[in-house]
């Protein structure tokens, strides 16, 4: 498979860097016919290397998060002549406990313990916060090596064990509805209007490169932001976009959201 021509339609250097490896891994498959996977991708990641393995008819892959609603995936490419259940290395499922009534625990303070083991993010899939617990996914290679080593989350000693798939309980995000109005639909307005913030902040973060929008990387100001939108912004947290609406008598535009807390 030809990296060049198969992803020269991608302008993002991180994007590109990580479909030259799923590249990769489709040509040592080709080549030794066994069963190679990627690291934890978003959903446009997801997309794009979708695109890519589609390419040749040699290949199948099957894209697994753990539960159906998942954010972050697997990508496991196998010759044509396999099936999925026939790979034995998969996904693994971890339960982290701990005694948390004197202190909320965020997604942020268990990624962070998980982190400063000197895992990659990439190895680590969707956290699942719950009251007492959460559940992460996790690649088959990492997994006794964090049950072994977690014992603190932010402070607090905790508890972890292996469970199966079929433990897995999916707990929605809390949103705290957010209204305004702007005078363009621009993303820079947009996020301006959610998170608060001036216009020439907002151009900061996207010239920085810390704006996401369906999980792709935004560098200009001037793209329109649809309804249903998806927004992430490095440092200020994700929010969707619920309704672009009507105008205001004073011309300017409703817009509905949902910041995640």
């Amino acid at each position: 498979m030809d990296k060049l021509k198969l992803t020269s339609h991608i302008k993002d250097t991180d994007l590109k860097n990580k479909m030259f490896r799923i590249i990769d891994k489709a040509n040592g498959c080709l080549k030794n016919y066994d069963v190679r996977y990627s690291d934890f991708l978003n959903p446009f990641e997801v997309e794009n290397a979708k695109a890519i393995l589609n390419s040749n008819s040699d290949l199948k892959y099957t894209v697994d998060g753990g539960y159906d609603e998942s954010e972050r995936k697997i990508v496991f490419i196998y010759p044509f002549y396999m099936e999925y259940e026939d790979i034995n290395e998969t996904l693994r499922f971890i339960q982290i406990e701990g005694n948390f009534k004197f202190k909320s625990i965020s997604h942020k303070d268990y990624l962070g313990s998980l982190l400063s083991l000197g895992i990659k993010r990439e190895k680590i899939g969707d956290i699942i916060i719950h009251e007492n617990f959460c559940q992460v996914i996790v690649t088959f290679d990492i997994c006794d090596f964090i049950l072994m080593n977690l014992e603190k989350v932010a402070r607090n000693n905790v508890k972890l064990k292996e469970i199966s798939r079929n433990d897995i309980l999916y707990n929605i995000p809390n949103y705290k509805e957010v209204n305004f109005t702007v005078s363009s639909s621009r993303i820079d307005c947009i996020i301006s209007g959610m998170y608060n913030i001036s216009r020439q902040e907002s151009a900061k973060l996207i010239n920085n490169e810390k704006v996401q929008v369906n999980y792709e990387k935004i560098t200009s100001c001037s793209k329109e932001i649809k309804s249903e939108s998806l927004i992430s912004v490095r440092g200020k947290g994700r929010s969707q976009i619920t309704n672009i609406g009507d105008l205001t008598k004073k011309g300017k535009i409703k817009v509905q959201g949902k910041l995640l807390l």
